[in-house]
């Protein structure tokens, strides 16, 4: 048996009204509530990826009961790295107490990047390569200022504990779907991320998530109502609402994990951020199809079963509604701020 063994997250405190954000660029205030994002989380002056990844990661590991010194790979994903040539692996790693020998990984793939981290730990532990990982999605998530990605692009981290000892959700099956399709990117030295809105919806986030859930659905014999949660990629509250409903799953299905609808979209944290805060509800059996999506484009779609290990560990770390919970409300200069997205002059 091989899957999580423990989970955490972590959601900065500080709020951005997107309604706020519209306002000052001369934009409809309703063109944010369209998207279900009234207001997003925003990391502090003094966070950035890695401190974020810190947090999650100690949280995942209080319920994974699992030593620091016998994870044997880091692997974090993120598009938000505080060094643009230094692994943020291997700073997480060392904080932690992990040993020096482990595998200390930095990944990108848009959004899906700690999900590839994911894959190669369920396999790797399997094989018996490693006993454990722990594998992280963080992003302080980058939009231009004035740009529709603004209105939801977040701060958040989400981290598992990959493992066959201790397991809290066996691993069932995975699948990936991946292709070449340029809906979204950033050429090195520019700033800020483009994106081809042509491409964004059905070329990109529908279709491969359509097709890694149900190729994965069908190999297992399974159909959307037999899925107690369904946690899928999440730039916004309205494209998960809108795929759920194409695939045939219910409101009740998604609604627990669709944590953008209060706190934006943290990009490589998003669906990991949703599957947190499920496993915090979750029940033994429960049976939780969680899919993750990076543009550019590629999908993974998980089939996990809830073991009864779940109920004597989750409340050995801070649940994902206690973060979500905890606001600080600030205007939209401070954010700017807090995102060095107003440069100081020096003379």
């Amino acid at each position: 048996m091989v899957g999580i063994a423990g989970w955490g997250a972590y959601v900065p405190p500080y709020r951005v009204s997107t309604e706020e954000i519209a306002i000052h660029w001369g934009a409809d205030p309703l063109t944010p509530l369209s998207l279900g994002v009234p207001e997003k989380s925003l990391g502090g002056p003094d966070e950035d990826s890695v401190t974020m990844a810190w947090e999650a990661s100690m949280n995942a590991l209080k319920r994974a009961q699992i030593e620091p010194k016998d994870i044997g790979m880091v692997f974090i994903g993120s598009e938000s790295k505080p060094y643009a040539v230094k692994p943020s692996a291997s700073i997480i790693a060392d904080a932690l107490g992990i040993a020096p020998e482990t595998m200390a990984v930095d990944a990108e793939f848009a959004c899906r990047a700690a999900s590839e981290g994911l894959r190669h730990a369920l396999s790797m532990v399997s094989k018996g390569t490693i006993r454990h990982a722990l594998i992280i999605g963080s992003d302080t998530a980058q939009g231009a200022p004035g740009d529709v990605l603004e209105y939801t692009a977040a701060s958040g981290a989400a981290a598992f504990v990959v493992s066959n000892e201790n397991v809290v959700a066996e691993l069932i099956d995975a699948y990936t779907y991946v292709t070449d399709t340029p809906d979204f990117w950033r050429r090195d030295g520019s700033q800020f991320p483009m994106h081809g809105e042509g491409f964004t919806g059905e070329p990109a986030y529908f279709h491969h998530l359509e097709s890694a859930i149900t190729k994965l659905l069908e190999r297992n014999g399974l159909k959307p109502k037999d899925i107690t949660y369904f946690v899928p990629h999440q730039p916004n509250a309205r494209f998960p609402a809108k795929l759920a409903k194409k695939l045939g799953f219910t409101k009740e299905q998604y609604l627990l994990g669709l944590t953008t609808a209060d706190i934006g979209n943290t990009y490589n944290a998003s669906a990991f951020i949703g599957m947190t805060k499920v496993l915090d509800n979750a029940s033994p059996g429960d049976l939780i199809l969680m899919a993750p999506f990076g543009s550019g484009a590629g999908a993974d779609a998980y089939l996990f079963e809830v073991k009864e290990r779940i109920e004597d560990v989750k409340n050995l770390a801070p649940s994902t509604q206690s973060y979500i919970d905890r606001k600080v409300r600030v205007d939209y200069a401070t954010y700017l701020r807090y995102r060095n997205k107003i440069k100081k002059l020096v003379r």
